[in-house]
């Protein structure tokens, strides 16, 4: 076994959370996380510069954790892992990172996410979701919108196809890892915004009239966005839109809250305005490393005039 750098139970405080509350107020958090190095000298020399600097790990991860403000534990650690990663020299991370309080009355002890990455998967980057992959061919060459990009596993996948791709999110960190992406990859097409598309819970922005050949959205969701997701789409354009299914958070507890997946049949009720070319529920690989979810996925086409044969 590889020489493993152990931190448990690093105590700090950070804001993350799906309410404004929460993110308003400083949670207290937990992070344990061990990295995996080549640090066998060490233990002959008996030299700090030879093996990762613990302390230093340490005040990294409470200072970043405290300089970020996510909705999501998921987001956090993957921002802590990506700090590590860039900032020494390790080859495996194992993080752990749990709310010591949790914001429900059920739940006694923590919340938390873990993550396992290697640093060959993390310079790959993730994968797309297969159901990208497997419907890439519905999509026209042109310009498309990914919604809730985040650092752009599936905007990635669509520039290496050739297409235009504009990515919003509200993490403009996570906007920033994508660009230097496209750029290290020299993919060329990419546009980003920051927004956040829950700002106004009640009146989401409006993404223009008629502007995107395609939208894809994984992962994501926010009801009243809809309406806006059409009115965006050209005529013939298309939507790809995968993300949990009620059934997730039955099996699961993921999403921690169930008003983030959809219930039996509702995103065929949500995009009623378009025609289906595919739906399915199911239990499904979301491209996430995870192991298998249960999603909702559909493909669906705006009116237009008929395209030629």
């Amino acid at each position: 076994m590889a020489p493993r750098i152990i931190i448990e139970r690093l105590e700090c405080y950070g804001r993350c959370g799906v309410t404004e509350e929460e993110r308003r107020t400083p949670q207290l958090i937990a992070i344990d996380v061990e990295l995996e190095a080549a640090v066998d000298a060490a233990g002959l020399s008996d030299r700090l510069d030879e093996t990762i600097d613990y302390a230093r790990v340490a005040e990294r991860l409470v200072a970043l954790n405290g300089s970020l403000t996510c909705r999501l534990l998921e987001t956090l650690a993957e921002q802590l892992v990506g700090m590590l990663f860039a900032e020494f020299p390790v080859d495996r991370v194992q993080l752990w990172i749990r709310k010591l309080h949790a914001p429900l009355a059920m739940v006694a002890g923590s919340v938390g996410v873990r993550v396992d990455r290697t640093r060959t998967a993390q310079q790959a980057g993730p994968s797309p979701s297969p159901f990208l992959t497997q419907q890439l061919g519905r999509l026209p060459k042109g310009r498309v919108l990914d919604v809730a990009a985040g650092r752009g596993r599936h905007a990635l996948h669509l520039l290496s196809h050739g297409m235009q791709v504009e990515a919003i999110d509200r993490d403009a960190l996570a906007l920033t890892a994508l660009k230097k992406a496209a750029e290290e990859r020299q993919l060329s097409g990419l546009t980003t915004r920051v927004l956040d598309l829950e700002e106004k819970p009640d009146h989401p922005p409006d993404l223009g009239r008629e502007c995107y050949d395609a939208i894809v959205v994984f992962f994501y969701l926010h009801r009243p966005l809809f309406p806006v997701l059409v009115d965006a789409l050209k005529p013939n354009g298309i939507l790809i839109y995968e993300t949990f299914s009620i059934e997730n958070y039955f099996r699961h507890q993921h999403p921690r809250r169930w008003e983030f997946c959809l219930a039996q049949n509702e995103l065929l009720r949500l995009t009623a305005p378009l025609r289906v070319l595919h739906y399915d529920e199911g239990e499904h690989d979301g491209g996430h490393g995870s192991g298998p979810c249960y999603t909702a996925r559909l493909v669906a086409q705006k009116a237009g005039p008929e395209l030629p044969r």
